[in-house]
């Protein structure tokens, strides 16, 4: 397992932080979260055709290029950092992920190419109102009908859902319960049945929908009975993403304390020059590098370890609590306008707070994390 970056890697990294500073500036994210859509669709083709993001860890087979999830992470660590609003984490992150890890050959070669092109947004409904990220949550039901399946239910909070043109939707055999019965099915985003509805949120720079789901006609995905091992596999990849993207978000908070603490003046010098804010500096630079350090292992892991179970809860926790304590510390930095909404440290709080429990929260994490150790 490599622990650094290679040439590649780091040069792909500076062309997406340019891309995404002229694409994705503060008063860009604030139009985007006003809008009930939550993304710019030129700013996603771009995205997708000239810089190829959508297609980065799908397998070349299927229409991708081919890399791997320490790829994936870099690219979402830096739109975490810009605070980038696109349906990419729901697209490319959860339902292709998805699609790769439940689906057969014949399947993946006729999904996965429009999703890898940028030209079918897709999003992954597996939690439903009891906000459970575990299998005993799930009561959507599928029923055999015809040639096809039925699915009778509720799914919410799906990030993307109200707009992604196919769901990948989780679901069991009526009767059955635990890991047992659940099966992945296809559904297009217009199907007759399928109820969607924008919801209220504190980040509206991740669109969260409710998915209503009354005798919708869907297309099996994989076995039938089988997605419980799938779905975990997808979740710690998607997991150990997700605390890349939120490290991308603490460093650029970090980044904004310690710029506004060398610019303000107070006594006749730089508040910077205190020792207590040198403590907090460097207190807030150790805890976000030990974050990004357990991220990027857990992006190594879902390449070439068995450790990615643990490592990814490890990872999450860590980065959820360093997040949402670096959003805390840069708005006190600023002091009283760090409390305003017009101070854009309020954009990544916001974001922390919606990141800090999404995918699960530290506690549930650290349980998962000594279990799986233990296991």
């Amino acid at each position: 397992m490599s622990f650094s970056f290679t040439d590649e890697q780091m040069e792909f990294r500076s062309v997406l932080r340019r891309f995404l500073a002229d694409k994705s500036p503060t008063t860009e994210v604030r139009r985007l979260m006003e809008t009930e859509d939550g993304y710019d669709r030129e700013v996603w083709r771009q995205l997708s055709q000239d810089l190829g993001l959508t297609a980065i860890h799908i397998p070349e087979d299927y229409g991708g290029q081919g890399f791997g999830f320490v790829e994936l992470a870099i690219a979402v660590e830096e739109m975490g950092r810009a605070l980038l609003c696109a349906p990419y984490f729901s697209s490319i992150v959860l339902a292709a992920t998805a699609i790769m890890n439940a689906g057969d050959e014949d399947q993946k070669r006729d999904l996965l190419p429009p999703i890898a092109a940028g030209d079918c947004r897709a999003a992954l409904a597996f939690t439903e109102e009891n906000g459970r990220w575990d299998t005993d949550g799930v009561e959507m039901t599928a029923t055999a009908s015809g040639v096809g399946y039925e699915l009778n239910g509720v799914k919410s909070f799906v990030l993307d859902g109200h707009t992604a043109d196919m769901i990948v939707v989780l679901a069991r055999r009526p009767g059955s319960a635990g890991e047992e019965g659940l099966s992945f099915f296809t559904v297009p985003g217009d199907t007759q049945g399928l109820t969607r509805r924008l919801l209220k949120s504190t980040d509206t720079t991740r669109k969260l929908a409710r998915l209503e789901f009354q005798g919708v006609k869907a297309t099996l995905l994989g076995s039938e009975g089988a997605a419980a091992a799938p779905l975990a596999k997808t979740l710690d990849q998607a997991v150990a993403c997700l605390a890349n993207e939120m490290v991308g978000g603490a460093e650029a908070l970090r980044e904004q304390a310690l710029d506004y603490a060398q610019m303000r003046m107070q006594f006749g010098r730089a508040i910077a020059s205190f020792q207590t804010m040198k403590h907090k500096s460097a207190d807030m630079l150790i805890e976000v590098e030990l974050a990004k350090s357990a991220a990027y292992y857990a992006a190594a892991a879902a390449d070439d370890g068995d450790e990615l179970p643990a490592m990814a809860s490890l990872a999450k926790a860590g980065a959820s609590e360093t997040y949402i304590q670096t959003a805390i510390h840069t708005i006190q930095i600023h002091g009283g306008i760090g409390f305003t909404w017009d101070n854009d440290t309020q954009l990544w709080f916001k974001r922390a707070k919606s990141s800090q429990v999404f995918l699960g929260d530290a506690h549930y994490h650290r349980e998962q994390m000594m279990q799986r150790w233990q296991g």
